[in-house]
């Protein structure tokens, strides 16, 4: 049985940012009970998305290598145009999903470590293909996220690399011998059905940083398992932006390249953006209808999830039938978790039919 990403506690139409960006989202009615999402009926009582966007209604993502700068760019630029920031998703990002309080085990976080990874990247219990894989979720998970906020508010987002360019992070491991060409191959299908539901970003911003600097900043970092990462693999990462993903992001959205110097001045990156057209890519073909239908989409995560499953034995993702139901039983028997929430005794919730 492949492992899934899917959790059934998931909320419709749960995001990331609710806590720290808190926006009202339009809908035909809400309550102290029940927010009643975006759907059919919202459309059919007039609901409509293109009267809410702006020249500043663009999707952002800012890519780099390690310790580029990327994250500081994309934050300051936030600020600046007004959009939304979301972080780089780390491989707890459902658990901010869905709300928790702490981090939830890793046997339910897709059983991979990133500390591991860096440590012992040829492990033999697979944890690299498993990251790679469960980071390709993770970023399609958060860019559903993305969609759904531009869509459901008009406001930009700007997030750090996004499920589009998480490839260069698969080639570099392959070609480091970290996973088999059978991980490649299984990766290239749960991309190829899963990406092509998903317009790319308007806008993609590349700081550039040589490998050998990227190496040097590590190795000043206070996590130890970031100071000893191969040179090898920062160059094999920052070739598979040049060499593929850049190349190929270019015919479809705009493209801004910086090297780290270039990438503090915020004030000229933001100059360059007022510049652009943006006369290229599949969002100038988008009507009411097509957003309709997006965020119909974005908002279902369970449906975004289910679009990397596929039935293949891989021994870096196959888990057995015993294994994995042991710990869907160990899931259900956390606090909160054997109901939808709002049902669970256990952790509070009193609705009339529970007392």
């Amino acid at each position: 049985m492949a492992l899934r990403v899917i959790r059934l506690v998931i909320p419709a139409g749960a995001t990331a940012f609710q806590a720290g960006n808190v926006v009202q989202k339009a809908g035909v009615h809400t309550s102290s009970v029940r927010s009643l999402r975006y759907g059919w009926w919202a459309y059919a009582l007039g609901e409509r998305t293109t009267p809410r966007l702006n020249k500043n209604s663009k999707i952002i993502s800012v890519d780099g290598n390690l310790a580029s700068g990327k994250g500081a760019l994309a934050q300051k630029l936030a600020d600046r145009l007004g959009m939304l920031y979301m972080p780089e998703p780390d491989t707890f990002y459902l658990d901010k999903m869905t709300g928790e309080k702490e981090p939830l085990s890793v046997d339910f976080n897709g059983m991979c470590s990133l500390e591991k990874f860096y440590t012992d990247p040829k492990a033999a219990d697979g944890n690299s293909y498993r990251l790679q894989l469960w980071m390709y979720n993770m970023r399609l998970l958060q860019y559903a996220d993305a969609i759904e906020h531009l869509l459901t508010t008009g406001q930009g987002v700007i997030i750090e690399r996004s499920p589009f360019s998480d490839m260069v992070f698969l080639e570099a491991m392959f070609k480091e011998g970290y996973i088999r060409k059978e991980c490649v191959q299984h990766y290239n299908e749960v991309k190829n059905i899963s990406i092509c539901e998903f317009l790319p970003p308007h806008l993609v911003i590349y700081v550039d940083l040589p490998a050998e600097e990227v190496q040097k900043k590590l190795k000043q970092s206070n996590k130890s398992y970031l100071q000893n990462v191969p040179l090898s693999y920062l160059k094999n990462i920052e070739d598979g932006y040049k060499k593929t993903f850049l190349p190929e992001i270019s015919k479809t959205s705009e493209l801004l390249a910086y090297d780290t110097t270039q990438a503090q001045d915020v004030e000229r990156v933001a100059e360059d953006f007022e510049y652009l057209k943006f006369e290229k890519g599949p969002w100038l073909d988008q009507d009411d209808v097509t957003y309709h239908h997006m965020r119909m989409l974005v908002e279902d995560k369970h449906h975004v999830a289910t679009l990397t499953h596929i039935p293949r034995f891989l021994p870096e993702i196959t888990i057995g039938a015993h294994d994995f139901d042991e710990k869907y039983y160990a899931y259900r028997s956390l606090p909160g978790k054997k109901y939808a929430p709002g049902y669970n005794a256990d952790v509070g919730d009193k609705y009339i039919w529970l007392k």
